[in-house]
């Protein structure tokens, strides 16, 4: 499944993010489309997300899910990624 449209933007619709819960974390090591990509892919793998939107100016992730998210669960897949997760955003 491909999640990138032609205008580079990676999240499902926004319909269905409305019907979850959001959480939105800072990750280091960002720096391209492919970690875009990257991040999008791994993390929408996840059982119960609904969404993922990377946006590489700020450095976040925000992430929604059908539950509430497992934050230790998406270090873990940010990490073997290859980036790091650094805390929930203010």
């Amino acid at each position: 499944m491909d999640c990138c449209t032609s205008d580079g933007s990676c999240s499902t619709s926004p319909a269905t993010a409305a019907e979850g819960q959001a959480g939105v974390y800072n990750v280091s090591g960002m720096t391209c489309g492919h970690c875009k990509a990257t991040l999008t892919n791994e993390i929408g793998a996840l059982d119960g997300v609904l969404s993922v939107d990377v946006d590489l100016g700020t450095g976040q992730v925000t992430v929604t899910t059908s539950g509430e998210p497992d934050d230790a669960l998406l270090a873990k897949v940010v990490d073997d990624a290859g980036y790091e997760l650094t805390g929930r955003a203010a």
